[in-house]
């Protein structure tokens, strides 16, 4: 594991390093939030990527190790992230004397990979997107009708009077406040259609191990929760939950592949199955995995780099 810091457009921003770096291929990972570094799952539920390749887990311009309390809100867009992406990637084209790059893509990150894929096809072997973001206001409310219908079936009066206080099906701004809400983070992982298909507190399972993780120094592991408070009050957290692909992305040049967790209500599976439909590119498919919500990578490693061998990078 090796920490590095480059400066992109007057912003020092820092990686993580995975992976013998010899002559294996070069992977970018676009992290989830926008704010937790991917690198924390990665440490939490090892995926086995750095076996096949030298991995960046890159954190975003004013999340993670790029937190900085000047950093100018103003810039954290999806454009400039979809920027900054593109500096990190030549950095490492140049930095490994490669000419492409593979890019990995998860919930939030999806948003940028998937425009990547669409603008700059030249700098990409080939695109993998975990839990593609599609239309993430109809996946809420989706979700949202899912849970409701679950707790009547469980019989959790309770819960259903806490969820019933948002009309989300309503109206805009209830589903803006619901989506924010601790009752929405509190039913997915009850019911297990969260961050993965076991977790059942965020706060024990990713509040915590993040006060630990490694790599990170302890002001460093504060800066993760503060890098997510201060993304979440930006323009790059309304663009992205306004996102659809279906709208901005038709067609792609390069291969792509889906990894979608039957159990995902955080981005719905039915949708990420609709998308996969939708969209043409020269290769594409879509694999599902039966036992994981939002995380497959993390939550069935040994099926996706089986997957990821034979299918993208043709090995065996």
């Amino acid at each position: 594991m090796e920490k590095r810091y480059i400066e992109i457009d007057g912003e020092k921003q820092g990686m993580i390093l995975l992976g013998d770096q010899g002559d294996k291929p070069v992977l970018l990972f676009l992290s989830g939030g926008p704010g937790i570094p991917e690198y924390l799952l990665e440490n939490q539920y090892p995926s086995g990527l750095e076996q096949d390749f030298v991995v960046c887990y890159w954190d975003y311009r004013g999340t993670g190790l790029s937190y900085h309390h000047k950093t100018d809100p103003d810039k954290m867009t999806l454009k400039q992230y979809r920027n900054d992406a593109i500096a990190v990637t030549n950095y490492l084209r140049k930095e490994f004397q490669q000419d492409k790059i593979y890019l990995m893509a998860h919930s939030f990150g999806t948003c940028i990979g998937i425009e990547l894929a669409k603008k700059r096809p030249e700098l990409f072997y080939a695109y993998i997107t975990i839990s593609q973001i599609v239309n993430q206001p109809k996946s809420e409310r989706m979700a949202y009708r899912y849970m409701l219908e679950k707790y009547k079936k469980m019989g959790n009066g309770k819960m259903v009077k806490r969820m019933k206080q948002y009309s989300v099906l309503e109206s805009e701004e209830a589903l803006h406040k619901y989506v924010t809400s601790s009752i929405r983070d509190t039913a997915m992982h009850e019911l297990g259609v969260g961050t993965t298909h076991k977790m059942k507190s965020v706060v024990k399972e990713i509040f915590l191990p993040s006060l630990f993780l490694k790599g990170y120094s302890p002001r460093q592991r504060i800066n993760i929760w503060r890098g997510k408070a201060f993304a979440q009050k930006t323009k790059v957290r309304e663009e992205s939950f306004g996102y659809t692909a279906f709208d901005r992305i038709q067609t792609i040049d390069i291969p792509i592949y889906f990894f979608a967790g039957r159990h995902d209500y955080t981005c719905c599976y039915c949708l990420q199955k609709e998308y996969y439909e939708y969209l043409k590119a020269p290769c594409k498919k879509i694999f599902t995995f039966e036992n994981s919500a939002h995380s497959p990578l993390f939550e069935e490693p040994i099926k996706a780099m089986k997957i990821i061998e034979k299918e993208v990078l043709g090995i065996g």
